[in-house]
């Protein structure tokens, strides 16, 4: 493989790294006080689940998120943080690779009607699964010095 100034193993590394920081960036703007406190960010989900077009998102929102807003909310929030600092550092990538590609489908599912959130959760799925299938943590991980993942 041919490639300008870094190796194929490193462009994967940024890329990586880049998504990285999308979801750590996603994270941080969250105003985790109304998310853990007033449950904004679960509201807002449920808003846009009970007139989603879809059955099974209605209904497996109301089993699965509505009966416990709070726990969700914590999981949503501190799931991002991980993911992002997991894949920044290179540390259990393909746990992250695979637990991020898992959130933005969920996402893009939420918010199949929504055409920016669409967007962005395709283009994050699609970085995971070239980082997951690229093996990103080859280069600039955690994981490739501790030799981890092969």
């Amino acid at each position: 493989m041919d490639s300008i100034w870094l190796s194929g193993a490193e462009w994967l590394a940024v890329l990586r790294i880049g998504l990285g920081l999308w979801w750590l960036e996603s994270w941080r703007h969250k105003d985790r006080k109304a998310w853990f406190e007033r449950g904004t960010g679960i509201q807002w989900a449920a808003s846009i689940a009970a007139k989603h077009r879809w059955n099974a998102v209605r209904s497996g929102f109301e089993v699965m998120v509505a009966p416990r807003p709070r726990t969700m909310a914590y999981v949503v929030v501190y799931a991002e943080l991980a993911i992002g600092l997991g894949l920044v550092a290179g540390f259990l990538t393909p746990v992250a690779l695979v637990g991020g590609l898992l959130l933005n489908v969920l996402y893009f599912t939420l918010m199949i009607h929504e055409v920016a959130e669409q967007g962005q959760n395709s283009m994050m799925a699609l970085m995971s699964l070239v980082g997951l299938f690229g093996m990103s943590w080859q280069s600039w991980s955690l994981d490739g010095a501790l030799g981890l993942f092969g």
